[in-house]
């Protein structure tokens, strides 16, 4: 099938070629030999050094990922691309109905994963919020369709648009602030595994809450009793679902802003299966680094830790300094664990790779002098599939290890 007259043909070197060939989905400026004219956020019709047909993507003039692959067939047509990603859509919110279950908030739209890259949709209750990643997606016609059909997918009736205003100027896109497309709430109550969350769309880190961690929370409350601390909890993901079963809960996060939203959500969950008599959580507001030092010294002891800190490498080149800061971290939670305690501990670096992590908690365990069994190998939500060919996609690691 050949390309339509309107579509510009960008032709890629050998080993972009191969990196398409090999799964992935995103081409480098370095490997684009000939743009072919091609404008901003237009779609493309890309073949290798020989002319041999790759297929189809979106291309950006200006980020360092210049082409990202939406069909391994030639499209000929907007119209014909504006079909396929309406099926994707649709695909999409289906797979949802099928592995989401206990929560009224999850991914709905994971970017490379539903093979819509550049795209992240959420659902927050009956709040949604849309982010665009790169320039295809900004424009009007394409923007507009998407929402009504998530609108018609999901009835959503308030659609938040968030703003990362580091990659819209990395797309060299306008400056824009995050705002209420459809609706008029941007804000409400949404339930994990039985807990509720404030929520609002228009602050807050991410998308505005950690979804990719629902069914790690989940897993850390089956295990969790006894004495508890949770190390960067930002609004108290982990301290909340532990809190219903252990017998003291500590929580630390750097932001007083988190942390004073993380005070509204144990308010909001006073009732919500924790016996009379429990004792409130104490939030701290600490640098968990330094907090973990004194706590180690003073000798204080715990039967489960959590530690969930932000990613500490956000690149190859950051990797070696980003293990020795995990390693830090571990190592001082591992001395504070009685005999039979459980450590629960999460990167969100894609670049720590499920091996790099385990190999440090192993190091960690030997400096520590303790005996470390690991339980689970966790990664992110079932909303947050994992594409493979693009390791990209597959980002947070959380392991469950009990030490004596």
């Amino acid at each position: 099938m050949e390309p339509g007259p309107l579509l510009s043909q960008v032709t890629v070197n050998d080993r972009g070629a191969v990196r398409i060939r090999d799964g992935h989905v995103w081409i480098y400026a370095s490997d684009v030999t000939d743009e072919g004219g091609a404008e901003p956020g237009a779609l493309v019709h890309v073949v290798g050094p020989r002319g041999k047909p790759l297929g189809s993507a979106i291309f950006s003039s200006s980020s360092q990922i210049r082409l990202r692959f939406v069909s391994r067939e030639p499209l000929r047509s907007e119209e014909e691309f504006m079909v396929l990603v309406r099926r994707r859509l649709a695909e999409a919110v289906a797979y949802r109905s099928r592995v989401v279950s206990s929560s009224n908030a999850y991914r709905l739209v994971f970017s490379e994963a539903d093979r819509l890259p550049g795209l992240i949709v959420d659902r927050y209750n009956d709040v949604y919020t849309l982010q665009i990643l790169t320039q295809a997606w900004e424009k009007p016609a394409r923007k507009q369709a998407i929402i009504d059909k998530i609108r018609e997918l999901t009835q959503a009736e308030n659609i938040v648009e968030r703003v990362d205003e580091r990659i819209r100027e990395l797309e060299q896109l306008p400056e824009l602030a995050s705002s209420l497309l459809v609706g008029s709430k941007s804000n409400t109550v949404l339930t994990m595994n039985g807990v509720q969350f404030h929520y609002d769309a228009l602050s807050g880190q991410k998308t505005g809450a950690f979804l990719d961690q629902r069914e790690n929370y989940a897993a850390a409350a089956a295990y969790a009793r006894g004495q508890a601390l949770d190390i960067c909890t930002y609004q108290g993901g982990f301290a909340l679902h532990m809190a219903r079963v252990c017998d003291s809960v500590t929580a630390v996060d750097i932001s007083r802003e988190a942390l004073e939203i993380a005070e509204q959500n144990e308010k909001l969950n006073a009732i919500i299966g924790k016996p009379a008599g429990k004792p409130e959580i104490e939030w701290i507001e600490a640098n968990a680094f330094d907090l973990l030092k004194d706590y180690a010294a003073a000798g204080r002891q715990y039967d489960i830790i959590v530690l969930d800190p932000p990613a500490f490498a956000r690149s190859r080149k950051t990797l070696p300094a980003a293990m020795r800061g995990y390693k830090e971290m571990n190592l001082r939670a591992m001395k504070m664990l009685r005999p039979g305690g459980i450590l629960v501990t999460c990167s969100c670096s894609f670049v720590v790779g499920e091996d790099d992590f385990t190999a440090m908690l192993t190091e960690a365990a030997q400096d520590a002098h303790r005996s470390v069994k690991l339980l689970e190998n966790r990664t992110q939500a079932k909303d947050h599939p994992i594409l493979l060919g693009v390791p990209e996609t597959h980002y947070l690691n959380c392991s469950i290890c009990e030490l004596s």
